[in-house]
């Protein structure tokens, strides 16, 4: 078995010689700015529209990779592009952000239910002024930010999925996106530490408070208006390991940085259960796209498939849980996960991973990108791995 100082230099190469440079030479747009994320096994271009949430996401990966990894010029180039591209085109007349556009900048869709495309704009503007020096951006990321807050929190602004009247309900997504958006917003002004330390723990405490049920063992993602468990209905039973997990680990991250114990408790226990509850033993392993809370059928067509993000947020969970603790089952997790990945999603061919599997292991495409997967979770994965392992040893 490897050694974890062997995996971090694999993780670097893969980071370095396959990752970034598949999604720098085939998703950049050098004419029109931003990247394209909708691509083919071998690269080449399936969608000519542009995912706004892929802009932000992928200006924090470049911006990222050049403060962390290395001050490589093409990082730098290619934030510098998306960075452009946001500021011209993926904000509405109104302020909000629009959720899909056309290859040149034109609105094509405007999900007024989320504010997600504002979430991941503040992480890429916020991760983008500290790589490129330009002060302007760490104004703009901290304007969004308040928008942002502004967004979520006034009534009728965002349209409800549900009728208030007849269900209230809230979803588990906006805190715990929050948490993250908040800890890469923070890295950006130091100076603001205790304002927003006081802004995380409110998210935190929000996320503890409605969606965290430790008498059931479980994360839930749709609850009523006080966390209430909503076992009548399929979203209220909905359980999302992956997302969960993703979460656990934002949350013991806080704790180390606070050297709150019990962030760090409450993450490791969303971790054990969600592992216990999403490690599919019966098919090889991975972990599984949703399971219902009380062991019922569930209604989603890709209920039982294995995504390519679910894995790497549970490799830097379980990394993670291993340097905070010591305890070698969190290590045998994370190489569990690492050796699933190596074996399925790796595309040694054309480079890049593949991003959907069937439970059985069985490829259901060999498209490397939509306007959902792009270049965040894999290469956020191995810049935290890395992280982790070299605090490690």
């Amino acid at each position: 078995m490897e050694t974890l100082k062997q995996i971090r230099d694999r993780y670097y190469r893969e980071l370095t010689e396959n990752i970034l440079p598949f999604w720098i030479n085939h998703g950049l747009d050098r004419t029109n700015g931003g990247i394209y994320t909708a691509l083919d096994r071998d690269g080449s271009l399936l969608e000519t529209d542009k995912s706004v949430w892929f802009q932000g996401r992928a200006l924090w990966i470049f911006s990222t990779a050049y403060s962390q990894v290395e001050k490589k010029k093409e990082y730098l180039e290619a934030a510098d592009l998306i960075a452009s591209f946001i500021d011209r085109h993926c904000f509405d007349s109104d302020g909000r952000m629009f959720f899909r556009v056309t290859a040149d900048g034109k609105p094509v869709i405007k999900r007024i239910r989320y504010f997600f495309s504002e979430t991941f704009a503040i992480i890429g503007y916020a991760a983008y002024a500290t790589a490129s020096g330009k002060g302007e951006y760490r104004r703009k990321a901290l304007e969004l930010y308040e928008r942002a807050k502004s967004i979520r929190d006034t009534p009728g602004v965002l349209t409800p999925k549900f009728d208030p009247a007849i269900r209230p309900m809230r979803g588990h997504a906006d805190s715990m996106i929050m948490v993250n958006v908040i800890a890469e917003l923070m890295k950006a002004f130091p100076d603001m530490t205790e304002y927003f330390t006081a802004e995380i723990d409110r998210e935190i405490g929000d996320c503890r408070k409605y969606f965290i049920h430790p008498e059931l063992n479980l994360v839930l993602e749709t609850v009523g208006p006080d966390g209430e468990f909503m076992p009548d209905h399929f979203e209220g039973r909905i359980i999302n390991p992956g997302h969960a997990i993703e979460g656990s680990w934002f949350i013991m991250s806080e704790g180390l940085r606070q050297q709150k114990q019990e962030y760090i408790d409450t993450g490791l226990d969303v971790l054990d259960w969600m592992w216990e509850l999403g490690w599919d033993n019966e098919y090889g392993g991975g972990i599984i796209q949703y399971r219902d809370a009380l062991g019922k059928s569930l209604s989603e067509y890709h209920q039982d498939m294995k995504f390519w993000w679910p894995q790497c947020e549970a490799v830097i969970a379980n990394l993670m849980a291993y340097g905070i603790t010591g305890d070698g089952k969190y290590l045998d997790r994370f190489h569990a996960v690492d050796d699933y990945i190596s074996s399925r999603f790796l595309d040694k061919e054309y480079g890049e991973w593949f991003g959907y599997f069937h439970r059985d292991g069985t490829l259901a495409t060999p498209l490397k990108g939509n306007l959902y997967k792009g270049p965040f979770h894999i290469p956020r994965m191995y810049m935290k791995a890395i992280e982790i392992i070299d605090s490690i040893e």
